[in-house]
């Protein structure tokens, strides 16, 4: 293998790929897509049946309150060891899988698949790892993710890593050559999720894709791009499954205290699976997420919002304004002279006081009609945020450290990253 790789902390992987199942079947959208809508994943149980499917590896986030939860977990792991067993999969040894997703505006997004060292990945904030969580992490999402992946033999991921390549030297060159390159799937996925296909690399496009990738690290790069020189670069931000990621290097730590750093190391657990998509991807579109509050007063609510932030009027104006919808109201405010930098930092700033003090739950949701839909609703509230340009996500990571929570969504839920790659997590 190429030994830039260990210098970014980016390697090829022995990718598992289904053989011979119905992959339209097989491949379902992120766990953690339509929280708060059941009847979508109802659909896809009824589409799936009996089949093999990736269904069958994953716990939806929408039922992660479901009193059986316990033993859907430990289903998932007999599941993925059955799958083993039974030879479902077929391995590609240390490959790079280049992949073109259409999404459902029929834009084109182009990624790689491989897998990252998480010795190079810190999701502390303020971190100057080479790959590095673009938003706050929140460590109470990380337990019910970590008792599927403790006992997993397989991972898949839904993690989709940025690069910072407006010279379009990493991916885009693998898309000019991409009829020449073995053909691994092409297939429409389910639920209005568009068409994937995917091309497995050579040798030597493997080890362009290295130089390419070095080349971002350098210094004289870091500082035409941001303005600095000498610091630690940052070559990945983590566009989607930060909380999947954090997951992943909380468990490895795991297994470094319970064996011993050298020991662990050797672990396979040591990597972790992503797609790498270049933030200048024409089809790459940033989307705001927004919050829906359950079980709260409006009225209360607005009342707070008002004292924390008393110059807020109501209707646009000069500062962060945010739509606001309850059951008969839909309108917005906005706050003037904010001291965050973005929207949403001045709401989840409030939220996160209020419900604390007040109790409430909240739900990040991907989609301005859902969001509207249950914000209407009795006892619910209903926060739109305004998009993140993306040109600010790297120079914001470089400066600030992350990004609020949930601040942005690469694209709309059906667009998300959908199981199809796999690798084998224990020896």
């Amino acid at each position: 293998m190429n030994q830039i790789f260990n210098q970014i902390g980016f390697y090829p992987a022995d990718i598992l790929l289904p053989k011979d199942c119905d992959m339209a079947k097989w491949a379902v959208v992120a766990c953690d897509q339509f929280t708060s809508e059941p009847e979508y994943w109802q659909a896809v149980e009824e589409l799936v049946g009996d089949a093999p499917s990736t269904l069958r590896l994953i716990l939806p986030e929408a039922q992660l309150k479901d009193p059986k939860v316990e033993e859907s977990i430990a289903g998932i792991n007999r599941t993925m060891q059955t799958y083993l067993d039974d030879g479902l999969f077929r391995t590609l040894p240390e490959s790079l899988v280049y992949v073109e997703r259409r999404q459902s505006d029929g834009r084109i997004r182009h990624g790689l698949v491989g897998m990252i060292d998480l010795d190079t990945y810190d999701f502390t904030p303020g971190s100057g790892a080479l790959i590095r969580a673009t938003e706050g992490t929140v460590l109470d999402r990380i337990p019910p993710r970590a008792k599927v992946r403790r006992n997993a033999p397989i991972e898949l991921p839904h993690v989709m890593l940025l690069i910072d390549n407006p010279e379009r030297t990493v991916i885009e060159p693998l898309t000019a050559a991409a009829d020449t390159m073995e053909k691994l799937y092409d297939f429409d996925l389910m639920q209005s999720g568009g068409h994937i296909r995917a091309f497995r690399l050579s040798e030597t496009q493997k080890d362009a894709v290295a130089e390419a990738l070095l080349g971002l690290t350098a210094d004289d790069v870091m500082e035409k791009k941001y303005g600095v020189r000498g610091v630690a670069p940052l070559l990945f931000a983590v566009g989607d499954g930060n909380h999947s990621l954090a997951t992943a290097k909380a468990c490895y730590e795991e297994k470094k205290k319970e064996l011993g750093e050298a020991a662990a190391r050797e672990l396979p657990c040591r990597y972790a699976l992503v797609e790498v998509v270049n933030n200048h991807d024409d089809a790459l579109q940033f989307e705001p997420i927004h919050r829906v509050l359950f079980g709260v007063d409006p009225a209360h609510l607005m009342a707070e919002f008002h004292k924390a932030y008393p110059d807020t009027h109501e209707g646009a104006g000069e500062g962060h304004t945010i739509g606001v919808v309850y059951e008969g109201y839909e309108g917005t405010v906005t706050v003037p002279n904010p001291t965050m930098q973005l929207a949403v930092g001045t709401l989840q700033s409030f939220l996160d006081k209020y419900l604390k003090e007040f109790g409430g739950e909240v739900d990040y949701i991907h989609g301005e009609a859902v969001t509207k839909e249950l914000g209407a609703k009795h006892g619910n509230m209903g926060f739109l945020l305004p998009a993140m340009g993306k040109e600010q996500l790297f120079k914001t990571v470089m400066a600030d450290g992350v990004l609020p929570r949930k601040t942005f969504s690469m694209g709309h839920a059906q667009d998300k990253r959908y199981y199809v790659e796999s690798r084998k997590i224990v020896k």
